[in-house]
């Protein structure tokens, strides 16, 4: 059996990577390591409903979110296609609910978004959990001051990029440096304020905008940090979490969304950094404080960190878990028996 994945057009584009796209990539790639066939179709401007239109009745689809999300195209294909949403970020577009509703499954990255979805009477049956993999490499060693911090995200206002500024204003007199990896072209306005803020605290120096980053330099750089700081007011899993946890990074998070799940807990129960409330520059800065500060904090949260990069899942898991949602809703197998283990 094929399955349709349909993405949106710029998911290569280097200029605005995201999780959500690098999710669908490393997804196809997994579900083509179980044997799965998976034919990839690009959706642009002009929407789903022209290759919706060109697939055989019956066929298995797999659509992702922010192309669901803002069409109800899918509305009326799924009487005659079996569909599926790969939602990453519940929210997304106005016509999300009536196509949640009407589809024959649901695929979110966390626990918390499946809940968000479930609050929109969709049948529990059909709402599964697949969270990202990660591909841990080396751990961190980190410095003895901890004071490298690593932002990775669009500088945009719902990753709360000001409250992480009003936050470093509040430990300026301690040693630390700040890099924000991420698209800068999506809220140009946002970025030249947090500039000309940065500026005015005399903080400028201190935080280098790097705009988004290939892989490769990404990783070389997480391996020269300390600590990521998450301060998203809205995030479905956290995915650079996860990455940074891969390599051993402690983390201090906002408690938004799935970032909870994402960060975890170390074999022996213990937080690989912290948690603190959305939207609270005050209790961010507490923390990076503490961090900062703290010789011994930063021994255990790094110890906690190693221990969590133990317990991350695997893309196969992902693709595993996706494939067995496929699976439920086909006219027969998506994984062969041979791509089973």
């Amino acid at each position: 059996m094929t399955v349709h994945f349909l993405v949106p057009d710029g998911i290569d584009d280097p200029r605005h990577p995201s999780g959500g796209n690098l999710y669908d990539r490393r997804l196809g790639a997994g579900l083509a390591r179980l044997g799965v066939r998976v034919r990839e179709h690009r959706v642009g401007a002009t929407g789903p409903g022209p290759v919706l239109a060109g697939l055989p009745d019956g066929a298995v689809v797999l659509v992702d979110g922010l192309i669901a999300s803002t069409t109800t195209a899918l509305v009326d294909a799924s009487g005659r296609l079996r569909v599926a949403v790969l939602l990453h970020m519940p929210g997304s577009g106005p016509a999300e609910p009536a196509v949640l509703r009407a589809v024959h499954a649901v695929v979110t990255p966390s626990a918390w978004a499946r809940r968000e979805v479930l609050a929109l009477a969709v049948p529990a049956e059909r709402v599964r959990v697949a969270p990202p993999g990660v591909e841990p490499g080396p751990v961190v060693p980190g410095t003895a001051g901890g004071g490298d911090l690593i932002c990775v995200g669009p500088v945009t206002p719902a990753k709360g990029y000001a409250d992480l500024l009003a936050a470093l204003a509040e430990v300026r007199d301690l040693a630390w440096r700040c890099r924000w990896v991420g698209a800068l072209d999506l809220a140009p306005a946002y970025v030249a304020g947090l500039r000309a803020r940065a500026e005015r605290l005399g903080l400028a120096g201190r935080i280098e905008l790097t705009g988004p980053l290939p892989p490769s330099r990404l990783d070389a750089l997480r391996s020269v940090s300390d600590l990521v700081v998450a301060p998203s007011r809205r995030e479905s899993y956290g995915m650079a979490l996860a990455e940074g946890l891969a390599r051993g990074l402690p983390a201090i998070a906002t408690d938004a969304g799935g970032h909870p799940e994402a960060l975890g807990r170390a074999a022996d129960g213990a937080l690989p950094g912290a948690l603190v409330p959305v939207g609270d520059p005050h209790a961010l800065a507490a923390a990076l404080r503490e961090w900062l500060t703290d010789d011994r904090l930063r021994d255990r949260w790094r110890r906690a960190a190693a221990s969590r990069r133990q317990r991350l899942g695997t893309w196969r898991e992902t693709a595993a878990a996706v494939a067995d949602a496929l699976n439920r809703i086909g006219p027969g197998p998506v994984v062969p028996v041979s791509g089973r283990r």
